[in-house]
């Protein structure tokens, strides 16, 4: 058995050679997409187990036990040379009764494990499980989320692309809609989400994100602003509907004026008991004021409608809510992938079957080459092209023909440089373009399309405006009177008239 000393000296080796398997790793070119994955992935099991290391070091250095100090103490005692000498006969003995017992360096491990990734072995190559539909990350499979959304009662049935482009606008679905089977959809969803984004981003910090927005909801949801759940008012009997309103009465005395029956009315549309004498009502109703259904007492309700059931309804409401909002991030972070599955849809929805079948095959083959291909160091590219889905620079005549060599500026974006007019017409549908019109404060409507310049937009949003107060109607130019001789004047043409006594 090592010493503890020698354990602690093989945790720090360890220690720093996964910091600088990881170094390595982060600065080794990617060839593909699958190859970065696959590089994130594996730093992600290099941090897992730097922190298991780390954890046995600060339970070796608490020494609990106290083995660490003994042992201090026999090396640097009186009989230093002693203990040495007896801990080498020692060593010599163990290798002299086992001479194959040959440890292998530390070194070699990571050796191997550098030579598995540079190789791109197939244990390597798939180190992650993705769908057929996924494509390793690059597309998401919500087609088992679209059959749940579909078999919804109350809601629209729709296509798989329209669901890819509204799947997170739940804010638009009526709040009455959202039963137990919705819930049910929505956790279905975020299970779905959350693991599609593990697999693609696993350095992520997925529990801070969601952390943050807890945090987010719960402010959002106290003042009422989440989308799609407004804030109910505050008042008891407003909420309700009740008619009778408590604030012109200051005492229960007061209430007593109104009788019997405007009493129980009242209590029966808050749901309180309505039985007792007329003091007794009075008391009970008036006792009510200024509060919410929530700070009234519970054994003050009918059975039929406790306050526990309100407690019930309103965390249910809640609990979904907060569901919706963990969607709405996640959608947010997995905004390229949600792009480029679109695109995916529509590309498929436009070919034939036979064309599928034949893209199916080059890509196969073209994942075999990758290996042999993928030892051939820096790729030619002088000119700069980009790379296309297999890490090769696309041809030039593909280049030129989609316009990539044209970049366009948009202003609005913070003058950011969209690399064809393809990406350039997309980007006015997206959150960078509509943010930009956000801080604007101008509506990112059809009316600005390919306006890119600031001064464009405010001068047409100004001309907007005007022409909207143009076609307003003016009472005092366009409506019409009628004279006691048959003439027809407009508004102010006839006031002049009448109080000039003319009519």
């Amino acid at each position: 058995m090592d010493s503890v000393i020698e354990q602690q000296r093989g945790y720090h080796e360890e220690l720093e050679r996964v910091e600088d398997a990881m170094i390595k790793e982060n600065l080794r070119k990617k060839a593909s997409y699958r190859d970065q994955i696959n590089s994130q992935h594996y730093v992600k099991q290099l941090l897992e187990r730097a922190g298991e290391i780390s954890e046995l070091l600060v339970e070796s250095y608490e020494d609990r036990d106290e083995l660490r100090q003994e042992e201090i103490e026999s090396v640097s005692g009186p009989n230093e040379f002693g203990e040495f000498y007896r801990r080498y006969k020692a060593l010599k003995d163990y290798h002299t009764r086992y001479p194959a017992d040959i440890q292998e360096p530390m070194q070699f491990e990571f050796i191997k494990m550098q030579e598995a990734f540079e190789s791109q072995s197939e244990e390597v190559q798939n180190m992650v499980t993705f769908t057929d539909e996924e494509g390793y990350g690059k597309y998401l499979d919500l087609h088992e989320c679209h059959e749940k959304y579909n078999n919804l009662k109350g809601l629209e049935r729709v296509d798989y692309l329209t669901y890819i482009t509204n799947f997170d606008q739940l804010f638009e679905i009526p709040k009455e809609k959202k039963n137990s089977d919705y819930k049910d959809y929505l956790d279905s969803l975020l299970r779905y989400l959350f693991s599609y984004l593990e697999r693609i981003k696993p350095l992520l910090d997925l529990d801070k994100e969601y952390e943050e927005v807890k945090e987010d909801f719960e402010s959002k949801w106290l003042l009422g602003a989440f989308p799609g759940w407004p804030k109910d008012t505050s008042s008891a009997l407003s909420r309700t509907g009740a008619a009778l309103d408590l604030s012109a009465f200051s005492s229960s005395e007061e209430l007593m004026s109104l009788g019997l029956d405007r009493l129980k009315s009242a209590l029966m549309a808050l749901g309180l008991k309505c039985g007792g004498t007329l003091e007794e009502r009075a008391k009970r109703l008036f006792g009510t004021k200024g509060k919410t259904l929530d700070q009234i007492d519970p054994s003050l309700f009918t059975k039929a409608k406790t306050g526990k059931g309100l407690h019930d309804g309103t965390d249910r409401h809640k609990e979904i809510a907060n569901l919706e909002a963990q969607i709405y991030h996640t959608s947010e972070l997995l905004g390229t992938q949600r792009a480029q599955t679109r695109e995916n849809v529509e590309r498929k929805l436009a070919r034939t079957a036979e064309e599928l079948e034949e893209e199916e095959e080059v890509e196969q083959y073209s994942e075999s080459e990758s290996d042999d291909d993928g030892e051939e160091g820096v790729l030619y590219n002088p000119k700069n092209l980009p790379l296309g889905w297999d890490g090769k620079p696309i041809p030039y005549w593909l280049y030129k023909l989609h316009g990539l060599n044209i970049y366009y500026d948009c202003e609005i974006c913070g003058n950011y440089s969209y690399r064809g007019p393809k990406a350039f017409q997309r980007h006015f549908a997206e959150w960078r373009h509509a943010h930009g019109m956000r801080c604007l404060g101008i509506p990112n409507t059809a009316h600005f399309a390919n306006v890119t310049k600031i001064k464009d937009a405010l001068s047409l949003w100004d001309k907007l405006k005007d022409s909207k107060t143009k076609e307003r109607f003016d009472s005092d130019a366009e409506e019409e009177f009628e004279d006691s001789f048959g003439n027809v004047v407009n508004r102010k043409v006839y006031d002049d008239l009448r109080k000039q006594g003319l009519l």
